[in-house]
């Protein structure tokens, strides 16, 4: 699997003629390293509808006829926009699609999107060939982030660092001792002041506390798992 970053929780996962796209917010995100016209997923996953998240969807769902899933409350409002292709699973549910599945696990947050449809924040175990992500989404450290290892061993974990609207690198230090991937990459930081922090700081933490690698990627970059 490639995984490559594009600016603050997006990222493309691709296996073969899969590519997952996640959480696609890049036309108004200043630090995005794709423009929406640029990609064609064929699968897309939002862990929530917050403006910083739900981006692009709409656009760029329409345009390639990517398979979407959403939480239902979600996936309701994005099938008023015109989205056909699209799952409406709620948290605990998983849906399956050639090559993979997705599951839909809490995340300590709230979800509301610009329109105010009131919905589900999640984290995302994403199964794709022999890979297993797991995207935290949004999130406050809480214990129960250490329950998604249990079912699944994890390869690589995506977890938010940059503080004020979620946990922080101290926090997400925790969480990554709790997940217990192999890998994780840091992500939700440096977007806006209010979230900026120190990716590397947070990286030496992490390798000298857990066994987890910590893999910081840039805007554009890719790392193969």
């Amino acid at each position: 699997m490639e995984i490559r970053f594009l600016g603050h929780s997006c990222f493309e996962l691709t296996e073969g003629s899969t590519r997952v796209l996640i959480d696609p917010f890049l036309s108004e995100n200043p630090l995005a390293a794709a423009a929406p016209a640029d990609l064609d997923p064929t699968h897309l996953f939002l862990t929530h509808g917050h403006f910083d998240h739900l981006g692009d969807t709409v656009d760029i769902a329409k345009r390639s006829g990517a398979f979407c899933v959403a939480s239902k409350e979600l996936a309701g409002e994005l099938t008023e926009d015109g989205i056909e292709n699209i799952a409406d699973p709620l948290l605990g549910g998983t849906v399956e699609f050639e090559g993979g599945w997705v599951r839909l696990v809490p995340a300590w947050h709230f979800g509301v999107t610009p329109k105010g449809t009131v919905h589900a924040a999640t984290g995302l175990v994403i199964k794709l060939g022999e890979t297993v992500v797991y995207h935290l989404g949004d999130t406050a450290l809480f214990s129960d982030l250490q329950l998604v290892g249990r079912r699944d061993e994890i390869d690589v974990a995506i977890v938010c660092i940059g503080g004020h609207y979620t946990m922080d690198r101290h926090d997400a230090l925790t969480a990554a001792e709790l997940v217990g991937a192999k890998q994780v990459i840091p992500c939700h930081y440096d977007t806006f002041p209010p979230i900026e922090t120190d990716a590397n700081a947070f990286k030496s933490d992490v390798e000298a506390q857990t066994s987890s690698q910590v893999v910081v990627l840039e805007p554009g970059g890719t790392h193969s798992v």
